[in-house]
């Protein structure tokens, strides 16, 4: 397949049921909340499940896990040097790390290489077409505190310190909303190709498989659907925010306290001229 000649605009509902989807460090590791109450998740975390989920289709992953590293590389600067060729400009580092990562090409990456002497390094910086907004949920979320056992003694002999207990935090029932779109121009300049935009749109359908964790049990988060609008030109027929506000994910009427999918109308509007695909999700 070439490289990507229309633009591109999703967006992904999923469920979260007694679960937490990503937690705030500054905040006691509670799910993420705006000032109103609703559930947020970054753009950083889905980015990097994508990430994982490309891994896991045998991708080359240049922003990779330290438990998921697949190339000895320990650093960042590591594995950009065992591939970008000594001396190379700024274009051909940009070029090198684009044909060799599937991540870069997609989202873009800030190569900062040393040189060999003092003030000889250089900074190259790559713009991905695929951008992805923070994903927020359609109401408020309930969080539900847990304390919990963190460890046990370790050595005979020994007891439980007070340090070994801790807290586990999770969002009762929530609906998220993921938007995001692809940039012809940029995927031009990345080399990014239909062939990449679809294993992006398999990787949103499939987020959260090998994703499973103490704080995200499997079965606790959900695809429940992806939308894929496909324009019929580079630029777009509509505007991104025009396109993702043709999707409406409402509570039913009489619903106080959504708790599942049942409690929710999805509408996706039509849009003249503009293809659309609804993906259930795996």
């Amino acid at each position: 397949m070439g490289v990507l000649s229309n633009k591109i605009d999703f967006a992904v509902i999923i469920s979260v049921d007694h679960a937490n989807p990503n937690g705030d460090p500054l905040n006691g590791n509670r799910p993420r909340t705006t000032f109103s109450g609703n559930g947020e998740i970054t753009d950083v975390c889905i980015k990097r499940k994508i990430r994982n989920r490309l891994q896991d289709m045998g991708e080359k992953i240049f922003v990779q896990s330290d438990d998921r590293c697949d190339d000895g590389c320990d650093s960042l600067s590591a594995r950009a040097k065992a591939v970008i060729s000594k001396g190379a400009s700024s274009d051909e580092i940009a070029a090198q790390a684009c044909e060799k990562w599937i991540d870069v090409r997609s989202f873009g990456q800030v190569f900062a290489l040393k040189g060999d002497k003092q003030g000889s390094g250089v900074s190259v910086g790559v713009r991905g077409p695929v951008s992805i907004h923070q994903a927020l949920s359609v109401s408020p979320i309930d969080i539900n505190s847990l304390q919990i056992t963190k460890s046990v003694s370790g050595e005979s002999g020994t007891k439980k310190g007070s340090d070994t207990m801790g807290t586990k935090h999770m969002v009762e029932f929530g609906v998220y909303v993921i938007k995001g779109s692809i940039n012809v121009q940029l995927a031009e300049k990345t080399g990014f190709t239909e062939e990449d935009a679809d294993k992006i749109k398999d990787c949103l359908r499939t987020l959260f498989i090998n994703d499973a964790s103490a704080a995200r049990p499997d079965g606790s988060m959900e695809v429940v659907k992806v939308i894929w609008w496909k324009h019929n030109n580079k630029i777009g027929q509509y505007s991104s925010a025009k396109v993702h506000r043709s999707l409406k994910v409402t509570e039913k009427s009489g619903i106080e306290i959504p708790t599942s999918m049942d409690d929710y109308d999805i509408i996706v509007e039509p849009l003249e001229g503009l293809e659309t695909e609804i993906i259930e999700g795996i």
